[in-house]
């Protein structure tokens, strides 16, 4: 999304200062510009970028030129914002965790921006609707909850390259309106605002758009100049949505303190049939081990899909890129190693190594007929039938896909198919839906 120039200028001179079409266009008209889908060189020089193009990090960059050359002589501090609207990240958050640990990797800085500040108000970018507010209360307890998944994947400390963590409302919060609005809000454009797609979508489909979320991409370009102030950041990075805040940082550090920074974001995560990664039938697949069981989490990985295989061993493992060929190039029923190894590495790094080692153990003796200790549960008291246990293990949307699985003969009890939906269990019944899903009835 663009901030408004002091005059229009042409693209070809906006490209040979440095900066990309979409300053000068909204983000809904980067598509006339093929040049933008891509960056635009692939010859890189500086370990970073050869190591986030590799392994598919890169779908859009601002001067690729420049970070390149950056990235090859110092330390580049790059930042990724979370939002604590749950007590957990989700799968969907972890390219951009992984995003940073490659930075990290590649010997450059990682800054985890936790939005303490930004979450008070909610990312409008492409929701259908308002975000429910959170209290101050709730946001505080969230963010200490989900700042717990990344010392599994960053080092943290005092090091030239060790990862820091801050957060948003050290400074959001202290602001002052009016000075804000008279710093900040003059480089920003109400008729380009309105031009932005996620603004259009939600106007377009008239759905409310409070003038609080409206404020939402100020902020968060807001965040970008004072990380380049505090922390000397030079690169922000994060999923395909949110290009427009990026460019809007990039050019606010432009224009109020002529600082050139970069941006890099990453492709929309989607499974090889195109529906979106991480949805599952059973909701989200969080990181925090309290939010979702470990055991869940290796059997999301390894129930992956054969066409992905290659996709997420490479950005969700580190295992050289040789061995990631090798293995998504394995053929029929040898498919599934890879899947093994996926679920393995990616549960270790999220997780840690005895928790994947404990998911395959558990996996190999379920598929063999034993129970599995560390087997998704549910209380006796709460779903004494079949159709109730189904539904409550999240292994199925609705009673009436658990009355059609249960004709089609795909949910068994202690190996054997039951087809009656009020099949009374008992604590300790195994129940199996599909080749994949298990879980245990338990006491209580």
């Amino acid at each position: 999304m663009a901030l408004p120039m002091e005059e229009e200028q042409p693209f070809d001179k906006l490209r040979a200062n440095g900066f990309l079409a979409s300053y000068i266009q909204p983000v809904v008209e980067i598509q006339a510009y093929p040049m933008l889908e891509r960056p635009p060189m692939t010859n890189y020089t500086s370990d970073l970028l050869r190591l986030l193009d590799e392994r598919g990090y890169i779908h859009q960059l601002t001067d690729a030129e420049g970070l390149d050359a950056l990235a090859a002589k110092e330390v580049v501090p790059g930042y990724i914002g979370f939002d604590p609207t749950a007590p957990s990240l989700h799968v969907g958050h972890l390219v951009s965790i992984m995003m940073l640990r490659q930075l990290q990797r590649a010997g450059h800085k990682p800054i985890v921006l936790m939005g303490g500040g930004t979450g008070k108000i909610g990312d409008p970018s492409f929701k259908d609707e308002a975000r429910k507010l959170l209290t101050t209360e709730l946001i505080a307890e969230n963010v200490a909850s989900i700042k717990r998944v990344f010392a599994r994947f960053l080092t943290f400390g005092d090091g030239p390259t060790d990862a820091i963590m801050l957060d948003n409302a050290e400074w959001l919060d202290a602001l002052e309106y009016i000075p804000f609005l008279r710093d900040i809000g003059q480089h920003f454009s109400v008729n380009r605002m309105l031009s932005f797609d996620s603004v259009k979508m939600r106007l377009d489909r008239e759905q409310s758009l409070s003038f609080l979320e409206f404020n939402y991409m100020i902020l968060q370009a807001y965040d970008f100049l004072e990380l380049s102030r505090r922390s000397a950041c030079r690169l922000q990075m994060g999923g395909s949505d949110q290009w427009g805040n990026i460019v809007n940082g990039i050019e606010l550090a432009r224009r109020v303190d002529g600082t050139h920074v970069f941006g890099l974001t990453t492709p929309l995560l989607t499974n090889a049939d195109g529906s979106k990664m991480g949805k599952t039938v059973g909701g989200a697949v969080w990181l925090n081990e309290d939010q979702l069981p470990s055991y869940d989490y290796w059997q999301f990985w390894r129930n992956t899909a054969d066409a992905d295989v290659y996709n997420r061993l490479r950005l969700f493992t580190d295992l050289p890129m040789d061995e990631v060929k090798r293995l998504s190039a394995l053929q029929g029923s040898e498919i599934n190693e890879a899947k093994r190894i996926l679920a393995n590495e990616a549960t270790a790094l999220c997780r840690g190594r005895e928790a994947a080692e404990t998911a395959e153990r558990t996996a190999a003796a379920t598929f063999a007929g034993g129970a599995g200790a560390d087997l998704p549960s549910v209380a006796l008291s709460q779903a004494g039938t079949v159709l109730a246990a189904t539904t409550a293990l999240g292994f199925a949307a609705s009673n009436k896909e658990v009355r059609r699985k249960l004709e089609e003969g795909a949910i068994r009890v202690n190996g054997e198919v039951v087809k009656d939906p009020h099949f009374a269990l008992k604590a300790g019944d195994k129940v199996s839906f599909g080749a994949k899903k298990h879980g245990i009835v338990a006491e209580g």
